[in-house]
């Protein structure tokens, strides 16, 4: 089906004609069209116009509605104050555009796909080998798989990419210590539940850690076990593969308890970029972007100075000829520019990482692997904070568990939905209780502007009330039900009855999914996104108080057109909750 013109763009058109015929000489002016509180919409543009052309402004705006064709889109447009218009679109108009968006059977709601997609590479979700996950891989998971969502459905070909810390000094302390303990990981990995396999890996380096720290000849074993991985060592690199594959079980137990699809062809660690690492600092080398300072590789930078004043430099290569991650993530930025072919990078990464960022994209800058064509962007996220306003550690000051949070999200979600339910059974509250509260997390994390700080409130996050996705979700499950108690009475479009105020702005919210979507995708703003559904299920709840749709019963048009309005609000709360990873029970 072929994408739905939105209500703005329509009044926009007309206007911009409008201005044309009114003002040959000022070529395609801008309206400057916007929502407002005063009409439907409110065009700013002629007052800057006028100030160019030293005309009159007000006289310049009744020149314009004397232009203007509105036929059935427009009821009413009137010149204010200085000479801002106000137009008040027809209700035919928006029953009409509400009707085509409900028709398109592919589930876009008239969401029109991007004109040019182009490759998005998105870094995200970036956990560490042999390390439990803990509250601050959260943001980066949850940001970056709701990007992943909005930037596909817009159409664009998006690549992901799972970071994962799997390479480093750790690993020959870990390997040399599993080679003179062979028993330690003596399982059948297919048996062992993803929490299982961590908490080995886990035991297996406090044992390691401890080892390394009492006995220096150990100390001696475990830094030459480095050297040997580094090498390629056959024996080492199969020993360091089994700890890599105990973490990815683990890694998909909890992004599946996040509700989360990682892929294992998406995750390329730090080691997936070796065979570049000498290469990378050759080219940086010879194009003299980097030099060599003290013995180490290193890159300088103007603006960038310590608090002594010295230039503070981009470590390439260390002294001793090991790389750092400036290498691996220059040399990830080559293979994502020269074999993906990607013309955006997102990496979604915590903000106090921004500097070290800043220094890499500026140097594949300088290098020419960055240009005016292949833009990097670090979308950078604050700190999960507890409700004290400091970051979130438990009560002995450790950093919380990624699946003990989940858990304790999924049993107080739980307990509300046994609160309300009435018809549903264990196995269904618990199937809910988790969908409730996995998306409860979510959504106080994309309520926020990825770069603030937020604090964790459970009680606050499953709650009926408020800006939460418990509340969305419980207005989907309401309609749900509306639509099953109306019997014979099915959804359907009336466009010549009047609408009542809260018809009206319900239905020119509606009207705003796709540029919202758009928008959203556009800036990785999921923060759009959430906030436009919550304003979408506080406009239902006020219709619904307002407009009786089963009892008492209207006549059957207007029964048949609210049904629609409700249908429709329903299948806009699905769809946006989906481009945010949340689920929308039909029942609570």
């Amino acid at each position: 089906m072929a994408s739905v013109t939105s209500l703005s763009d329509s009044v926009h058109q007309r206007l911009a004609a409008a201005l044309s015929a009114a003002l040959p000489q000022a070529g395609s002016a801008d309206p400057l069209l916007r929502r407002s509180d005063r009409a439907d919409f409110q065009a700013n543009g002629i007052l800057a116009l006028a100030k160019k052309e030293k005309a009159n402004p007000r006289e310049l705006a009744t020149r314009v509605v004397a232009q203007v064709e509105s036929g059935e889109l427009l009821r009413d447009i009137e010149v204010s104050g200085p000479g801002f218009l106000n137009i008040t679109v027809s209700d035919r108009a928006i029953t009409e555009n509400l009707s085509a968006r409900y028709a398109d059977d592919t589930g876009r709601l008239g969401v029109p796909p991007a004109e040019h997609p182009g490759t998005t590479v998105i870094d995200y979700a970036q956990p560490n080998v042999a390390k439990e996950m803990h509250v601050g891989h959260l943001r980066s998971a949850v940001i970056g798989d709701a990007v992943v969502q909005l930037l596909e459905f817009t159409g664009e070909n998006v690549v992901r990419r799972h970071h994962i810390g799997d390479w480093g000094t750790q690993f020959g302390m870990l390997i040399q210590y599993l080679d003179e303990h062979p028993h330690e990981l003596d399982h059948d990995s297919a048996e062992v539940s993803g929490e299982e396999a961590m908490s080995n890996l886990d035991r297996l380096y406090k044992a390691s850690r401890k080892l390394f720290d009492s006995d220096e000849e150990f100390k001696t074993r475990a830094r030459r076990r480095v050297v040997d991985l580094q090498a390629g060592d056959e024996k080492t690199l199969a020993m360091w593969q089994k700890f890599v594959d105990e973490s990815k079980i683990y890694f998909f137990s909890v992004f599946e308890k996040l509700d989360m699809e990682i892929r294992d062809a998406d995750i390329v660690g730090e080691s997936g970029y070796n065979d570049m690492l000498a290469e990378t600092c050759r080219l940086l080398e010879e194009s003299g972007v980097a030099v060599r300072s003290e013995g180490a590789l290193c890159v300088f930078f103007d603006d960038i100075k310590g608090p002594d004043g010295k230039p503070v430099p981009l470590i390439v290569q260390k002294s001793d000829g090991g790389y750092g991650y400036a290498a691996t993530d220059l040399s990830a930025i080559r293979d994502r520019v020269f074999n993906l072919k990607a013309d955006s990078l997102i990496y979604v990464v915590d903000a106090r990482q921004s500097l070290h960022f800043k220094m890499v994209f500026e140097t594949a800058r300088k290098a020419g692997w960055l240009n005016d064509d292949v833009k990097a962007y670090q979308l950078a996220f604050g700190t999960v904070l507890g409700k004290d306003g400091k970051p979130f550690k438990t009560r002995e000051g450790e950093t919380v568990r990624l699946v003990d949070l989940l858990d304790e999200a999924i049993d107080r979600a739980s307990a509300v939905v046994r609160e309300k339910a009435q018809d549903l059974s264990e196995e269904e509250i618990a199937e809910r209780g988790a969908q409730v509260g996995v998306g409860a997390v979510k959504y106080a994390d994309l309520s926020t502007s990825a770069n603030r700080d937020y604090k964790f409130d459970l009680d606050q996050m499953v709650s009926l009330n408020g800006d939460t996705s418990v509340y969305l979700q419980y207005a989907y499950a309401r309609i749900q039900s509306i639509l099953r108690k109306a019997g014979e009475v099915r959804p359907a479009a009336h466009p010549e009855l009047e609408l009542h105020a809260a018809e009206r702005a319900l239905g020119l919210h509606l009207d705003a999914f796709a540029e919202t979507v758009t928008e959203a995708a556009r800036e990785y703003a999921p923060h759009k996104m959430t906030a436009y559904l919550y304003q979408l299920a506080s406009l239902y709840t006020t219709f619904y108080d307002k407009c009786p749709v089963i009892k008492p019963q209207p006549p059957q048009d207007i029964a048949e057109n609210r049904l629609f309005l409700c249908d429709i609000t329903a299948r806009t709360l699905h769809r946006g909750m989906s481009l945010l990873g949340i689920r929308t029970p039909e029942r609570l």
